[in-house]
């Protein structure tokens, strides 16, 4: 038996992705929280330069969503069978992200670096 609502490993997994792509989409803080973090990242460029500021935010990503997944199941074991499948759901998300925002910045290139 697994925590959350008695489902096997594997499918919750995909569940908890699910909902959380869902929340994504409804949760009208999201997009506070996305800033919360760029104003932190872009205060930190006063006194570092971008790719490290860029790097640190990374893996502080990294970092976090290992926590997610491996708080997520109930032993060592389902965190392991959970892996791959967490790799590829984020490496996805952030692969779509980035392809979204760069061509946000490209279409919008001088209004957004007024230069």
């Amino acid at each position: 038996m697994t925590r959350n609502n008695q489902i096997p490993n594997k499918l919750k997994l995909v569940r908890i992705m699910a909902e959380e792509k869902k929340i994504e989409q409804l949760d009208k803080d999201f997009f506070k929280r996305t800033d919360a973090f760029i104003n932190v990242a872009n205060d930190l460029t006063k006194e570092h330069d971008l790719g490290k500021v860029s790097a640190s935010l990374l893996y502080a990503a990294a970092r976090f969503n290992a926590y997610i997944v491996a708080s997520s199941a109930d032993d060592k074991a389902e965190a392991d069978r959970n892996k791959v499948e967490a790799i590829e759901y984020f490496t996805e998300q952030y692969r779509s992200m980035l392809i979204a925002n760069m061509d946000d910045y490209i279409e919008k290139y001088d209004e957004y670096l007024k230069r």
